[in-house]
């Protein structure tokens, strides 16, 4: 994430009416930037922004051909695709994190952006998590149960473990990947 207060969004957009609305509407609480066209977005993009919302059917660069270059690049942030496109099979094959079928109001881009910045939380605990595991792990293969039992460090991480899956079980709770709304 950004080290601004806001998070940072970056909106992909290529009709310039439809881009300062979206501007518009979530200026006050995101550090919105704007790129009208896949070309632009693709000199603007880095990993200084946690969010890009990305039209898909854009005349210069598609959508789904900026998609495929910032996976490419492995930048860190979420992508969460806004368009008039109706999802169909190919989506199966694209590394989004949201998707969302215009038209879209306010609170729609507000719920797909911190939906998409609750994604990269959930991502960053589990990473963090799986790290601790294997620090676990590679303990209990090593030493004997006595010596865990009675260590400090040993129990400190436990204590760790535990309290950070507690964590992602709540998140995991907010982000019910079974009840996507694409209209949202």
């Amino acid at each position: 994430m950004s080290d601004s207060h806001q998070p940072s969004v970056l909106l992909v957009e290529d009709e310039e009416r439809v881009a300062r609305t979206y501007e518009l509407r979530l200026g006050s609480e995101y550090d919105v930037t704007t790129a009208l066209g896949g070309t632009e977005a693709l000199a603007l993009v880095d990993d200084s922004f946690d969010v890009v919302l990305l039209d898909r059917r854009m005349p210069d660069v598609s959508g789904d051909e900026v998609l495929a270059e910032i996976r490419r690049r492995s930048l860190d942030c979420r992508v969460v695709m806004v368009t008039a496109v109706d999802p169909d099979f190919d989506i199966t094959e694209m590394n989004f994190d949201g998707y969302v079928v215009k038209p879209v109001g306010k609170e729609d881009l507000r719920e797909a952006i911190e939906r998409a910045l609750t994604i990269s939380e959930y991502n960053d605990q589990i990473q963090k998590l799986s790290s601790l595991k294997l620090r676990r792990n590679v303990l209990e293969v090593e030493m004997a149960d006595h010596e865990l039992q009675d260590h400090h460090r040993y129990q400190d991480l436990n204590k760790k473990i535990e309290a950070l899956e507690e964590e992602v079980e709540e998140v995991e709770k907010t982000i019910d990947l079974n009840e996507v709304d694409l209209h949202l």
